[in-house]
């Protein structure tokens, strides 16, 4: 009989491929390899109580004075002329446009919400919303950009990048920051949203279709199995793989991109199994799909989603955040003006069409986190770039444009965060029309602040070094967290 010890075993090419592997990974990655969760870069140990992030973006900017910021004023003055200042920094004569919208107030926090939403109202009292946030863009391409990463301009690491560069990842099997988009097409700026900027590439967002397959190629190819080829074999390919790019890394420099890449493709590896499963919805409750709205019959309006498109992402976000995801942002709203929140010409069409497309699957998140367990460590945000105008969208002729829009404002912008470290209620106030923010003004670097406070890391200290500066999140312009909002 020959037997061996396992010292004296013969090392096998397998062996020799994942023991090459696993060195090259660690002379690769450096000490942070070592380490899941490299707390320290953010200035802990803070008390921050939420532990991931679900970011509902409504791209377009949701008008602010038809959805949570009555204005009885408004209302009041609605068709009555005034001055008031346009994009181009002159004051234009315009008409004041009244919101059609019957607000009502709910439970004890008392706080104001429009007929436009049907089911969120059950859930203010879970809802801190913040009505006194300002931007500084106009455009849509460089407003999204600073919603996300703090710049109007490409380059940056977004919001996402930025929690998972300080808290690192709880879940090796799947991305720590995870982006959907809608089916009818992304952010007007694109990719750039959710970059890594100057950061390396593995802390960027991964992108999860919104039509088909989410992630392609999660199955193994047809003939694979026809061929013997095995799961296993297929982690041997991957293994000798990242071994080769090492010793190429080692010979030619660090390159954080080849690095980045090696990682990734260990994780496209583990994730044919991890996503596969986060991304079968089978398993789920028939009652928790009707919840989400998958039940829900098509709209009328030819631009119009059913509410399970949405839902199904809220969904998924959910079983994400189940499964240990750090950051999850969703964008409703896409392609076409008028398939986002971009009401220029008839914010009554506009609110019609896109409140019912997510009114129910956000109440459905909502309680989901809440029945699990889960909203007590998840911080929802919800928000779009900026908010609207209170007068009539003005056409290019200087008249005033049918049905009723309203054009974008960066001077007043509402939104609102639930969950983990959230005190609900009404925060900050805009002027008696609603058109710019007056009590309690936060610029939005305000805002990341707060919510990386939220995440436990001091916006401050999380730095990165870079072109021989430390960046941050919140610029070198001062920034405070907003106390106000925090329980």
């Amino acid at each position: 009989m020959n037997s061996h010890s396992p010292q004296e075993r013969p090392l096998t090419r397998r062996d020799f491929m994942r023991a090459s592997a696993a060195a090259a990974g660690m002379s690769l990655l450096g000490p942070s390899a070592l380490h899941a969760n490299p707390l320290a870069r953010g200035g802990l140990p803070l008390p921050g109580k939420a532990k991931r992030v679900i970011f509902l973006f409504m791209f377009g900017g949701p008008s602010q004075m038809d959805l949570f910021d009555y204005k009885p004023e408004l209302q009041k003055h609605a068709g009555q002329s005034t001055t008031h200042e346009r994009r181009t920094g002159k004051n234009i004569e315009s008409t004041i446009l009244g919101s059609e919208r019957k607000f009502k107030q709910y439970g004890e926090t008392g706080q104001w919400c429009s007929d436009a939403f049907q089911h969120l109202p059950a859930h203010m009292d879970k809802l801190a919303v913040i009505k006194s946030l300002y931007t500084d863009s106009f455009a849509h391409g460089s407003a999204v950009l600073q919603l996300n990463s703090g710049k109007i301009l490409q380059g940056h690491p977004a919001l996402g990048a930025w929690a998972n560069f300080g808290l690192g990842t709880e879940n090796p099997e799947l991305p720590g920051f995870i982006v959907m988009h809608d089916p009818r097409g992304g952010p007007i700026s694109g990719p750039p949203n959710w970059s890594s900027g100057y950061m390396p590439a593995k802390f960027q967002g991964t992108l999860f279709r919104a039509k088909g397959d989410a992630l392609l190629d999660l199955k193994p190819a047809p003939d694979a199995f026809r061929y013997g080829m095995t799961r296993e074999m297929e982690g041997d390919q991957v293994d000798l793989i990242r071994a080769l790019n090492a010793e190429h890394f080692r010979e030619h420099g660090q390159d954080e991109e080849l690095a980045a890449r090696i990682e990734t493709y260990q994780l496209a590896h583990r994730m044919k199994v991890s996503a596969r499963e986060a991304l079968d919805l089978s398993t789920e409750d028939p009652r928790t799909l009707e919840m989400y709205g998958f039940n829900d019959p098509a709209p009328d309006h030819w631009l119009a989603l059913r509410p399970g498109v949405f839902g199904r992402q809220c969904l998924i976000a959910r079983r994400l955040i189940e499964r240990d995801v750090r950051f999850v942002q969703i964008y409703h709203g896409g392609g076409h003006q008028q398939q986002s929140w971009d009401a220029h010409y008839g914010v009554e069409e506009n609110l019609g069409i896109h409140c019912p497309e997510v009114d129910r699957p956000i109440a459905a998140l909502l309680t989901d986190l809440e029945r699990t367990g889960l909203l007590d460590e998840t911080l929802v945000i919800w928000g779009g770039e900026f908010g609207r105008q209170p007068v009539s969208q003005l056409a290019g002729d200087g008249q005033v444009a049918n049905k009723g829009g309203r054009d974008h404002n960066p001077k007043a912008l509402t939104m609102w965060m639930a969950g983990a470290g959230v005190k609900p209620g009404s925060y900050g106030e805009t002027d008696e029309l609603g058109g710019i923010a007056s009590v309690n003004r936060h610029h939005i670097r305000d805002f990341h602040a707060t919510v990386l406070h939220l995440l436990g890391l001091d916006h401050e200290k999380l730095v990165f070094p870079y072109g021989g500066l430390d960046r941050k999140l919140t610029t070198v312009v001062p920034a405070e967290v907003i106390r106000g909002v925090l329980a």
